[in-house]
């Protein structure tokens, strides 16, 4: 049986509802809207949607950009009860909204619950508290605690958001969040790197010299990690980086940081890096010429990297081509390909994407910290 293909119709609520304005955030920048959405509006994008979308689509509509649940109640009701006209009527299966850990309760929860909402994200950023004391969140970790569980208990899906290199991060603070994460048990979670944009009180402090971002190799040797966590622990990463808009521009809107519009490509091709390297450091045979990783067509670009970085590195290193050969059975089972890796003419192994990670786990040496 095929599986549905996902679709998301995001409705964006700037900026309404959030009682802080944290240290690196411009949500009319990052979500491109500075007007206040009401539940004509609501209406309008959701029927202009649903007009592109295929009749075999799991579809949700999404509330983002603002701390929906710290809107006035009345608000709330108006648009989340345009959202659950097409959730009864069965033309789309979720309501998912994003909000922060402190404007959780009871009171917020019933209400959103009794008007459709299946799935809520958590901006969290980070579960040590002297980067949200620097970053301006205005809540303690505590509160991230209560408030997943707390979901949880009304039977809702839980995301959890969180963000490398914000002030006072390290690399230690960010594998000790994902754990933090692994803990809470979120059914997925987002990573973004911290990019410093205009208009923010980030980029006041870059000026100033009191903050420096991570660069992006930095960006990446931590992120790579955390998936690892995250996947180990069978918790989805649905984003990775910042998404790229006509709204986000380079030059225009980002003044610093570790931004790239395939990030997640780049991770992902430095975890295969890592793993070929683990393999050639266990072989025997240290003198050889090629390696080959027989793959399915959609690994190929990350397996040769980004503008061959990969096929590069290896060249550099230890004097090797890398190529990679398309396979034709490519899985076994869903969404675990399988890969096989030869240098010169030996098959080293066979193994999955599941294992990769089982073994980058070992790799990056994070057996040895708290799972």
């Amino acid at each position: 049986m095929n599986k549905l293909k996902n679709k998301i119709i995001p409705i964006f609520v700037p900026h309404q509802g959030c009682p802080h304005d944290c240290v690196f955030c411009n949500q009319k920048k990052i979500t491109g809207v500075s007007t206040d959405m009401t539940a004509e509006r609501t209406r309008s994008i959701i029927e202009e949607s649903l007009k592109t979308i295929q009749n075999d689509t799991n579809i949700e509509i999404a509330f983002f950009g603002g701390s929906f649940t710290a809107i006035d109640s009345n608000i709330q009701k108006e648009l989340l009860s345009v959202a659950y006209e097409y959730k009864k009527s069965g033309l789309v299966n979720d309501i998912r909204m994003s909000t922060r850990p402190d404007c959780i309760d009871s009171a917020s929860l019933e209400l959103i619950k009794s008007l459709g909402t299946t799935i809520i994200e958590l901006g969290v950023q980070s579960m040590d508290n002297e980067v949200l004391v620097d970053s301006l969140r205005g809540h303690s970790s505590e509160i991230v605690r209560q408030s997943s569980e707390l979901i949880k208990d009304f039977g809702i899906k839980l995301g959890l958001q969180m963000m490398v290199g914000l002030p006072s991060d390290t690399e230690e603070k960010c594998i000790q969040t994902a754990f933090d994460f692994v803990d809470m048990k979120p059914d997925f979670v987002r990573i973004y790197p911290t990019i410093v944009i205009k208009e923010t009180g980030l980029e006041n402090a870059y000026l100033d010299g009191r903050y420096e971002p991570f660069d992006i190799d930095k960006c990446i040797d931590i992120v790579k990690k955390l998936l690892v966590i995250f996947e180990r622990n069978k918790i989805k990463v649905i984003r990775v980086g910042l998404q790229s808009t006509d709204d986000i521009q380079v030059g225009r809107d980002i003044v610093a940081g570790p931004y790239h519009p395939a990030f997640k490509e780049l991770v992902a091709s430095r975890m295969v890096q890592d793993y070929l390297v683990s393999l050639i450091e266990d072989n025997e045979k240290h003198d050889f010429d090629e390696i080959v990783v027989i793959a399915p067509k959609r690994l190929v670009s990350t397996i040769i990297g980004n503008k061959k970085s990969n096929v590069r590195f290896f060249y550099d290193k230890f004097g090797c081509r890398l190529k990679t050969i398309e396979s034709e059975k490519n899985r076994v089972n869903e969404g675990d390909d399988i890969l096989t890796v030869m240098i010169d003419d030996k098959i080293i192994c066979r193994t999955t994407i599941s294992e990769i990670n089982d073994s980058l786990f070992d790799v990056y040496g994070l057996g040895r910290r708290k799972e």
